[in-house]
C-alpha cells in the first residue's frame, strides 16, 4: 500500500456540504479532508453524488450549502473566474476522457497550454510529446484521432492532458470505468508512477474495488447523503456501517481483497 507523506497541511477541506437539485438532495451533510501526497478515493454506490462532488470541489457546481477550500481558496472564487490561478495547480481527467474528437491525440493533450500560456508553438510541441511519453503511449500515436485510439489509450491521452500543466493535484472520474481487468491494471500502476515522479495528490472518483485497494491511501464512501465511512480499506473493510459493510464484503468486494493480498505478497518476494 502507498504512503502519503507531508500530510499536516490539507490540500482540500469539504465542511458541511449540502446539495440539492429541485427537490432531489444528493448530499445533505458531507465533510472530508483531503492531505498532500495522498492518494484520496471517493466511492459509493451509484447516485450518491461522487461525480457531483468533484464537480463542486474543483468549482463547475456551487454546493446549496457548505463550504470547499482548494488550496485554502472557496471553490466558489474558481466558478467566477474561469482563469483563476488555481486552475494551473490542477489537472482533470474527466470520465471516459472527454477528449476532443476533431483533435488529434497531440492536439488534445496540447489545449491547457495553448489556453494558458504563452509559450512558443514549439516548445508546446516539444512538452506534449514529453507527456505523451510519459504516459506510456507510443509516438506515432500523437497524430491519430480519438476514434482511432483504444479505450486505454484514450484514457491515457485524457491523463497527459491532465499532467501537462505539471499540477501539484490530479482529479481522476473513474479513470477505469470500462476497461478490462488487465488494462484497468496498468492504468493504476501509470497513476502510481506519476504520483511519485511528479509528487502529485490524487483525487479518485471510483467504484473500481481493485483501484481502490491497489492504490489508495484512503478513501470516503458516500451514501444517504452523507460520508458513511472514511480511512484506509483495511479499516473500512472492518466497518460496523451496514452499507459500507455490504459496499466490501460482497463477492466482487471480497475477490479485490483477495486479489490485493495477493498483489501485496508478490512485490514482497
Amino acid at each position: 500500500m502507498p504512503s502519503a507523506t507531508n500530510i499536516e497541511t490539507p490540500v482540500i477541506e469539504v465542511k458541511h456540504v449540502v446539495t440539492k437539485f429541485g427537490q432531489a438532495v444528493v448530499h445533505e451533510d458531507v465533510s472530508l479532508s483531503i492531505r498532500r501526497g495522498e492518494i484520496f478515493a471517493i466511492a459509493g454506490g451509484n447516485g450518491c453524488g461522487k461525480t457531483t462532488l468533484l464537480r463542486e470541489i474543483i468549482g463547475l457546481v456551487t454546493p446549496s450549502a457548505g463550504t470547499i477550500r482548494l488550496f485554502g481558496i472557496d471553490s466558489r472564487q474558481l466558478e467566477a473566474c474561469d482563469i483563476h490561478p488555481i486552475h494551473r495547480r490542477f489537472g482533470v481527467m474527466f470520465q471516459h476522457g472527454a477528449l476532443f474528437s476533431s483533435f488529434t491525440l497531440a492536439e488534445n493533450v496540447a489545449v491547457p497550454l495553448r489556453e494558458h500560456t504563452r509559450l512558443s508553438a514549439g516548445l508546446i510541441r516539444d512538452i506534449v510529446a514529453a507527456k505523451i511519453a510519459m504516459v506510456g503511449l507510443p509516438p506515432d500515436s500523437a497524430v491519430k484521432y480519438p476514434n482511432e485510439l483504444s479505450g486505454g489509450m484514450r484514457r491515457r491521452a485524457a491523463l497527459a492532458r491532465a499532467i501537462v500543466m505539471d499540477p501539484e493535484l490530479l482529479f481522476l472520474d473513474e479513470p477505469t470505468a470500462g476497461l478490462d481487468p488487465i488494462i484497468a491494471a496498468g492504468f493504476d500502476e501509470l497513476v502510481l508512477s506519476l504520483k511519485g515522479l511528479l509528487g502529485l495528490t490524487v483525487v479518485m472518483v471510483t467504484h473500481d474495488l481493485d483501484s481502490l485497494w491497489r492504490i489508495a491511501n484512503r478513501v470516503a464512501v458516500l451514501g444517504l447523503g452523507k460520508v458513511l465511512g472514511i480511512g484506509t480499506m483495511q479499516e473500512l473493510s472492518r466497518s460496523d456501517d451496514p452499507i459500507v459493510r455490504d459496499y466490501f464484503h460482497g463477492p466482487r468486494g471480497r475477490a479485490a481483497k483477495e486479489q490485493a493480498a495477493w498483489n501485496h505478497e508478490a512485490r514482497r518476494t
